[in-house]
């Protein structure tokens, strides 16, 4: 009987993520997330009032796990699917989707702000403690230990900030940004995705359009 190194195989087996996520998702540049519902509520939670929706949890789990699989460079495009909502349900779900997505963006804001001051931080203290460390020679070793460790933590920090949690913060960031851009449709039954050349400018040019006019706000708001 051959023997066969079984975890080895395992260990050496590919995953097709990029393959599944163009096959299922993506037509000419736009990923579209489909949504089958049966319910007004399996988009907005049933425990919020009128006046003051938010999205249903497992709804909007749904629509963040599938967009995280879908190319960072792609606008996306949920597709709610069902004959279940009124003209007024729709423009409900459409104006909460947009509020919620742009509240968790202000959010990932808010973090990546705090990130960069500690980056700022720790930049300046890095230089600062290099140069007492440089400056501590005819020092004792107490201090120079202390000059020391200060040293080497904000030097760890930084390149941790630089080359892992940075790149996490840059890609939540995009993230919500494209979830802050998200273009909601409706239909009756589902149908793949298949968008013209014509579509995608337009699609393109209405989120150019979305990204500087909260930039404009943003400028109006710090003035």
């Amino acid at each position: 009987m051959i023997r066969r190194d079984i975890g080895k195989l395992f260990e050496a087996r590919k995953g097709h993520l990029d393959y599944r996520a163009k096959r299922d998702f993506v037509r000419n540049g736009i990923a579209t997330i489909p949504c089958r519902i049966s319910d007004y509520n399996d988009v907005i939670n049933s425990y919020s009032v009128k006046g003051c929706e938010t999205l249903n949890t497992e709804f909007l789990d749904y629509v963040k796990i599938t967009a995280e699989v879908t190319p960072p460079e792609c606008p996306i495009v949920l597709n709610i699917i069902g004959d279940c909502l009124t003209e007024a349900q729709k423009n409900t779900i459409e104006e909460i989707i947009s509020d919620d997505f742009a509240y968790d963006l202000g959010m990932v804001e808010k973090a990546e702000k705090r990130h960069i001051k500690i980056f700022n931080f720790m930049f300046f203290g890095l230089l600062i403690s290099g140069v007492l460390l440089a400056l501590s020679v005819g020092l004792a070793d107490i201090p120079r230990e202390v000059f020391y460790i200060m040293f080497w933590f904000m030097g760890d920090t930084l390149c941790d900030y630089i080359f892992l949690t940075g790149h996490d913060i840059r890609r939540e960031r995009r993230l919500a940004g494209r979830l802050a851009s998200i273009k909601v449709i409706f239909s009756d039954s589902y149908e793949a995705a298949d968008f013209s050349e014509s579509d995608v400018e337009r699609l393109y040019s209405e989120i150019e359009k979305d990204v500087n006019e909260t930039i404009q706000q943003e400028d109006e708001d710090e003035e």
